[in-house]
């Protein structure tokens, strides 16, 4: 059975998509992007960018009692791969060996014009 986790101080719409999802043991977080609570995308450089969204993401594993340590795949999706590097250095500050699975995907556009945007799997 799934269960909807919170948000946990994480921009969430609610009725569009549940922060996070659990089933069996696994927490599948919805995509996270540069947003505020207030749905504003902030950061003017891609390490502010990825940070907000890492924080997005921790903020959402705290919630269900998760850490990253916890993170088993990671979905990344950019803008622009030349930021890659940048994104990929704030990415390395929250996780430690051994580092989840995870893709990165260039893509032409995210929602409200986002430069990166993070979804994660967890294993309770």
């Amino acid at each position: 059975m799934k269960k909807a986790l919170d948000a946990n101080g994480a921009p969430s719409s609610p009725n569009l998509l549940s922060a996070a999802i659990e089933v069996d043991g696994l927490v599948f977080t919805s995509g996270q992007i540069h947003m505020d609570t207030e749905f504003k995308l902030v950061g003017d450089t891609m390490t502010e960018k990825s940070k907000k969204v890492m924080e997005n993401l921790k903020a959402i594993l705290d919630g269900a009692g998760l850490t990253f340590e916890n993170v088993v795949k990671a979905t990344v999706y950019v803008t622009d791969m030349a930021e890659y590097k940048e994104f990929n250095d704030v990415y390395l500050e929250y996780f430690t060996q051994p580092m989840p699975a995870r893709e990165v995907v260039c893509v032409n556009a995210l929602p409200l014009g986002a430069s990166v945007e993070v979804s994660l799997i967890a294993k309770r």
